[in-house]
């Protein structure tokens, strides 16, 4: 661990809690929102834990997936379209909750808070699983392809499970309108999955084969 690591994670942090609480508490125009405060809460914790545990057992993973910096034109875009879909889901939860609109019950509430706090552990396997993941689209140096464990069931777990993370995200926040602007996802997704196979294929020895092992990238026996 180095101090430096460790102010660049705290910030990124501490920046990222402040701008999702902006995107939702202004439209709500209330700090009484309390489906917003319950997403910051089981987004914002675990994260805080895992950075701790990373700092201390992985640095150079931490490192990996604080770079978010895509130097691909294509997947800049990608991160664009994401960053657009976040804003305006957030946004419009915000005002569901300003203007009265249809708030989904409590219980859908807490099935979606019980997907999301699973799929942040499988995404903590797959950190676990493949040290080699970072942020951005890059073959880093003697990267080896992994094909044990969730990559043995789909090529791109990592994706596979932010598809529940963020599907869930509006839910936990009960709005269905924010749910219909988050469904773009699967789709924003997919592009950036066939635009990293085709960098892979070219860069990374032995993905071609594991392609051949491994026929579903993001869904079994879908896609």
């Amino acid at each position: 661990m180095t101090v430096k690591l460790f102010t660049q994670a705290m910030i990124k942090f501490l920046l990222g809690v402040v701008l999702v609480g902006l995107l939702i508490f202004l439209p709500a125009g209330s700090f009484a929102y309390l489906n917003g405060w319950l997403l910051i809460g089981i987004l914002f914790v675990p994260m805080f834990l895992a950075g701790i545990v990373m700092m201390f057992k992985n640095p150079e993973l931490l490192k990996k997936r604080l770079n978010a910096k895509e130097k691909q034109k294509e997947q800049s875009l990608v991160v664009k379209l994401s960053g657009l879909m976040f804003l305006l889901g957030f946004i419009v939860a915000g005002l569901g909750f300003r203007f009265g609109w249809y708030t989904l019950p409590k219980g859908a509430v807490i099935a979606a808070v019980v997907v999301f706090l699973a799929a942040y552990l499988l995404y903590a396997e797959v950190l676990r699983e493949n040290t080699y993941l970072s942020r951005t689209i890059e073959v880093q140096e003697n990267q080896t392809v992994i094909d044990t464990g969730l990559y043995s069931i789909v090529r791109h777990p990592m994706y596979s499970v932010t598809l529940f993370l963020f599907l869930s995200m509006p839910l936990v926040l009960g709005s269905v309108y924010s749910f219909l602007i988050f469904l773009a996802y699967p789709f924003v997704i997919a592009k950036r999955i066939k635009n990293e196979e085709e960098f892979l294929e070219k860069e990374l020895n032995g993905y071609r084969a594991y392609q051949q092992k491994v026929k579903y990238r993001l869904i079994p026996f879908v896609w």
